[in-house]
């Protein structure tokens, strides 16, 4: 049966104008975004990235010493915001130093 409707014209006919365009839309919706962290931990075979890493250490050690200098500042609307201005502060401070080194 299924070799009779492959010799249809209007089967092949279909199948030659329209191959291209599934082609191009199987190859438009399996591409990857080479930037992405999924894709390079593919690729790499390295679970976690060394900058993100170093970053989330960052972040538990802010927490821990906000934890520490104001108790109970967990539990309030404002933690996390105060966590991201101070990982931000630190991030720009940080760019300001290799800016200022001298690249030879």
């Amino acid at each position: 049966m299924l070799n009779r409707l492959k010799n249809l014209k209007i089967v092949k006919k279909l199948n030659n104008s329209i191959s291209p365009k599934l082609r191009w839309l199987n190859y438009a919706n399996h591409t990857v975004d080479k930037k992405s962290t999924d894709y390079i931990k593919t690729i790499s075979g390295v679970e976690e990235l060394q900058i993100t890493s170093d970053e989330q250490r960052l972040e538990a050690m802010v927490r821990e010493q906000l934890k520490e200098e104001f108790p109970n500042i967990e539990n309030m609307k404002s933690y996390e915001l105060l966590v991201d201005a101070v990982m931000h502060n630190l991030k720009k401070k940080q760019l300001q130093a290799t800016d200022n080194l001298d690249i030879e």
